[in-house]
């Protein structure tokens, strides 16, 4: 008998408070990693969190409610700040990764590190009613740096917190993200394409890709060879 499958979740915050039921009820091992503390504002789309969780570590309130959700899940948390350190190591001790982060230097790095070191990755993005979930298998699939080739300069595009986010979407997205990390990990195929969710219409759409020959880090002939913090335009975080 084969092991646990081992999930990382990069992000505690609306898509993670989605995903991490999902995935402890389905048996995945769980890794979850945030550095936040939940906030008043956090509570109309971070469904793992009430009240009088405001000013404690996300972490710490999601084991809690793992624990009671789902008894003898196996959940580990990390409260640490995500890193060029430390990316690569985390991203290659899980079987897929899932981020649901909200700044686009953690988006960028937690895509190289997947893609450096062959872990499959699951993007979920959220911004004002429009949701997005795209499936990364390193070199055989587009990666987010095949869609998008850096990150923009700071300021051009709104986080979900400045431009605003319609809760319900949140877990709309977040089960769409645990389907496709079930379907890797079940050896299920995956399709290159972005999945693309209008919640004003009601209507998905698949945006068919194509991995890029000329990306920087799954090409051909890749520049990206290693993580460099001076790439990602800020310190990153989970959020």
């Amino acid at each position: 008998m084969g092991r646990t499958k081992r999930a990382l979740v990069i992000g505690a915050g609306g898509l993670g408070s989605a995903t991490l039921p999902l995935l402890a009820r389905s048996g995945v091992e769980l890794r979850v990693f945030d550095d936040d503390v939940v906030s008043l504002s956090n509570l109309q789309r971070q469904l793992l969190f009430r009240t009088r969780d405001v000013g404690r570590p996300k972490v710490d309130v999601a084991l809690e409610r793992l624990a009671a959700l789902v008894p003898g899940a196996r959940v580990e948390g990390i409260r640490e700040r995500l890193t060029v350190e430390n990316a690569e190591a985390l991203a290659g001790d899980a079987d897929v990764v899932l981020d649901g982060s909200d700044n686009f230097a953690t988006r960028f790095l937690v895509n190289d590190a997947c893609v450096l070191v062959g872990t499959p990755l699951v993007h979920g993005g959220i911004l004002r009613f429009t949701g997005q979930v795209l499936a990364v298998m390193p070199k055989v699939t587009s990666c987010y740096r095949c869609l998008f080739e850096a990150p923009p300069a700071e300021g051009v595009v709104p986080s979900c917190a400045e431009a605003g986010v319609l809760g319900a979407l949140c877990g709309i997205v977040g089960a769409r993200m645990a389907t496709a990390a079930g379907a890797i990990l079940s050896g299920a195929p995956v399709g290159d394409l972005l999945l693309v969710h209008d919640a004003l219409t009601g209507r998905d759409r698949g945006v068919k890709l194509g991995r890029d020959p000329s990306c920087a880090v799954c090409g051909d002939e890749p520049t990206i060879r290693a993580l460099d913090a001076a790439r990602y335009g800020a310190e990153a975080c989970a959020a």
